[in-house]
This record gives C-alpha cells, sequence and structure tokens, in this order.
C-alpha cells in the first residue's frame, strides 16, 4: 500500500561526531515524589550522545514487520510514504525496540520520534514508559495521569509532530516541536523500558497512524554536570560534510557548548582525537580523522580557546568501538574524542 500523505525528507547527518571528555566522577543523588506541569516556554532539550537506539528503517522490506522491533499487541508493517520508510500501524497495536537486555534505559537518556495526524476520527499515539504509565499524545495536547500538556499551536492541516523526551535520574519533560508541554520534577520510580502505541482508525482508508526516526540516546543533561557525575562526555551530534572535513552548520551548536566549558573551567586541556569508520582505505581515513579533528580545533581557537590548550592526533580507523557492519556501529566510529591531558 503507498500512503497518501506527504513525509518529509529524512535528514542525512553524514558523519556523526562523539566527543568524550575524561574528567573525575562524581555520582548524583536521588529525589522523590511526582508533580506535573505544563509550561509555556522554549524548549532546552538536549540530545544525549550516546545511541542507544536508532531506526531509519534502511534496507528494510515493505509490507514486514520491522526487523528492530518487538510486537506487543495488534499489527504494524514497514511502509512508504512518498518514497520514504515508515512503521505503519495497520490496527492499534503496540511495538518495542528490540533489545539485547530487558531494563535498558540508563539513569539519563534522551526520547525522540516523529509522528503524523491526519486530522481524521479519533487519533493517538502511546507512549508507555514503563512504572511511569502511558503518555497520551494528540494533535493539539499530551496527556499524562489526567493532566494535559498543551501544544504551542493546534495544528490545522495533516502535519507532523516531533515528540522529545529527556529523563534525568527523577525529572522528565516532554517537547513537542520544541516546545516543552510536560515537566515531572520529582519522579518516584525510573522507567527502565518503553514502547510505542497508537490508535489508527485510518487505516482501513489508507490513513493509518506512521512513527518514523527514532532515537533513544544515553546522556542530555547539563554538560559540566554530565562530565562530573559519568566521568566522561560522548557525543554523537557533530556532522562534517561527507567525507570531508567541513564542518555541517548545526554542529557548530554542539561545538559552542564546549567553547563555552573550556571558558568557564580553564583548568580542562584536551587532545582533540579524530576517528573514522571502516569505509574507504586505511591511509584516506588516517588523514581525514586528523583533518576533522584539526577542524574542531580551529573552531575553537577561533571563538576564544586558547591553542595551547589543546592538541590534535588522528587515529583513522584503527580504534573502533564499535562494528563497521551496521549503520549503527559506523556511526559510532565516526567520531572525535576530546580526552583531557596536562599541558606543561
Amino acid at each position: 500500500m503507498n500512503l497518501r500523505t506527504r513525509v518529509p525528507e529524512m535528514k542525512n547527518n553524514g558523519y556523526a561526531v562523539r566527543i568524550i571528555i575524561t574528567v573525575g566522577l562524581v555520582l548524583g543523588l536521588l529525589g522523590v515524589g511526582a508533580t506535573l506541569l505544563a509550561q509555556d516556554k522554549k524548549s532546552q532539550f538536549e540530545r544525549g550522545e550516546t545511541l542507544i537506539f536508532v531506526d531509519s528503517l534502511k534496507g528494510e522490506t515493505l509490507g514486514e514487520f520491522p526487523s528492530k522491533w518487538d510486537l506487543e499487541t495488534g499489527t504494524v508493517e514497514v511502509n512508504q510514504w512518498e518514497g520514504m520508510p515508515v512503521i505503519a500501524y495497520m490496527s492499534r497495536a503496540t511495538i518495542m525496540p528490540l533489545m539485547s537486555t530487558e531494563d535498558y534505559l540508563p539513569e539519563i537518556f534522551t526520547l525522540e520520534f516523529d509522528v503524523y495526524f491526519h486530522l481524521k476520527g479519533n487519533e493517538a499515539y502511546k507512549l508507555d514508559l514503563d512504572k511511569l504509565g502511558q503518555f497520551d499524545i494528540r494533535s493539539y495536547f499530551v496527556n499524562h495521569k489526567g493532566t494535559k500538556g498543551m501544544m504551542k499551536e493546534n495544528i490545522r492541516e495533516p502535519n507532523w509532530k516531533h515528540v522529545a523526551i529527556s529523563f534525568n535520574k527523577r525529572a522528565l519533560k516532554m517537547y513537542v516541536d520544541n516546545f516543552r508541554v510536560l515537566n515531572i520534577p520529582n519522579v518516584t520510580e525510573k522507567p527502565t523500558k518503553v514502547s510505542f502505541g497508537a490508535l489508527s482508525h485510518g487505516a482501513r482508508t489508507g490513513l493509518p497512524s506512521v512513527i518514523t526516526n527514532v532515537v533513544i540516546t544515553e546522556g542530555g543533561e547539563d554538560l559540566y554536570e554530565r562530565v562530573m557525575t559519568a566521568g566522561k562526555l560522548v557525543m554523537d551530534d557533530i556532522h562534517f560534510e561527507t567525507a570531508s572535513a567541513i564542518l555541517k552548520p548545526e554542529s557548530t551548536k554542539i561545538i559552542d557548548k564546549i567553547v563555552k566549558l573550556m571558558k568557564e573551567h580553564t583548568d580542562l586541556s584536551f587532545s582533540i582525537e579524530g576517528h573514522t569508520d571502516g569505509d574507504g582505505t586505511e591511509e584516506s581515513n588516517l588523514i581525514l580523522s586528523e583533518k576533522r579533528a584539526d577542524a574542531v580545533k580551529t573552531y575553537l581557537t577561533e571563538n576564544g580557546v586558547a591553542v595551547s590548550r589543546l592538541a590534535v592526533k588522528g587515529f583513522g580507523e584503527s580504534k573502533p568501538i564499535a562494528t563497521n557492519d551496521t549503520d549503527e556501529g559506523k556511526a559510532k566510529n565516526r567520531r572525535v574524542e576530546f580526552v583531557v591531558i596536562t599541558i606543561e
């Protein structure tokens, strides 16, 4: 079946970058209690750094069940919307990421996905974080245990909504289209897994509920707090043009945080170490990795970080941290690590 409504182009993220900052480990304490607040303010959502789960549906067979998922109830299938792959709910259904461990959500994580509203009939998406319960996502509000968080504005024609959640040990925030709709400052129990459901009354007429671009990451709190809590920071949100050392514009926002961190903590110095995946030759990857690390160094120095606090190394494909046989593994291997050093 060919769905009739337009899906926006999926982003080509090119080469992702991972930044690792190693410092001392300080453990945080958890709080108790739960209160829901609806906030009318712009999003401060920050995606985490370490990929836990990502599904672009690349290589999936149309009409089949998506290979990275498990089914709890109902029927879903991989479908195509103007040439783009989506997960279509062919009935009221619930799916969950297919993971190697049962409890895979860490103490600090972010969760993102896109859903489409046809504005036909009783449409709703059901996000279930175990131990927290179900979030009911509609075209103009989100409901959790009887408390509504209103969208910034109602959509008046069929359109996408981008939903994002950040969880930091005991606090949960939900955003829709870069607008915070819910804030739970004190959570009594930490969620450990997630499932995605939907009403799909429109499936009978060729307009099933659809979901795509699901990303779950570890991390997502304040940069320095993450460093001091975990002892390191891993970032996958810095991207380059394909096979080059030219930073993509969206990457500067991430590096600006490193600039700010280094200006606020003048005792930090880093070795900027570039890494690639296994595509290409060893020689070309070695050169590319150093050029990319050097490009990040240049951006830092041009924005006020002293060159004396930075060193550069390129390792090419010689130090993989994941398999190069999958897109996810390659994304993890394409990285720049910021390693704390002492400069005499």
